[in-house]
């Protein structure tokens, strides 16, 4: 009876089916996955990506052409967004719009993020810089972020443009001051993580023994 009850044992062991192990990335997606307003923003936000990029391959009209004659119509086959005071088409504008405000979008994000992780670890970290940097956020936080971009642009515009041309110039311009007014948000995220890290057990094990 002894190796019979061992013997089934074992053969449940066997056939019990192996869980697949959990990551981060995978709870990030079940997560999102079950918010269906997040699946909806996600699925306007491809739409627009797609159109921005493919769009003006497939919808080949001049966003420039001035056609006084065919001014402030309202949507046809034509035009389906219609046309604006001087006649141009505006769907074939905001095809190419899309592609400078996605671009404005991403690379903001990304020199806020680049910005207030490297705060974020820093105030985290190291005790000493914890306070200054902190106080340093709440300062930005503080400010009116509206008109210190309107400054900064107005400062810094003509030299810009002279420097780089002025779409580019603009462009950085831009890019630069909404990464850099957009970073403390991502700065106390990134150091609660941090201060929650240096206090797990794995942590006070290894400075424990030295390492």
């Amino acid at each position: 009876m002894a190796v019979q009850s061992e013997v089934s044992a074992g053969a449940l062991t066997l056939a019990a089916p192996e869980r697949k192990q959990r990551t981060l990335w995978g709870d990030v997606w079940r997560r999102f996955r079950r918010h269906k307003l997040a699946i909806l923003g996600l699925i306007v936000f491809v739409i627009l990506l797609f159109g921005s990029a493919f769009g003006p391959m497939i919808y080949d009209v001049d966003p420039e052409a001035i056609d006084i004659i065919a001014a402030s119509q309202p949507p046809s086959l034509e035009h389906p967004f219609g046309t604006d005071d001087l006649g141009r088409d505006l769907l074939a504008r905001n095809l190419y719009g899309g592609r400078i405000s996605l671009s404005v979008g991403v690379v903001a994000m990304l020199v806020a993020m680049t910005f207030g992780t490297l705060v974020g670890i820093l105030s985290g970290y190291f005790r000493a810089l914890d306070g200054p940097l902190m106080r340093f956020t709440d300062m930005m936080l503080a400010l009116p972020q509206l008109p210190l971009l309107l400054v900064i642009i107005m400062l810094f515009r003509d030299t810009l443009r002279k420097w780089l041309g002025p779409e580019l110039g603009i462009f950085i311009l831009v890019v630069f001051v909404i990464g850099i007014l957009g970073w403390m948000p991502t700065s106390r995220v990134v150091r609660g993580s941090v201060l929650s890290i240096k206090q797990k057990e794995f942590v006070e094990a290894s400075v424990s023994v030295g390492t």
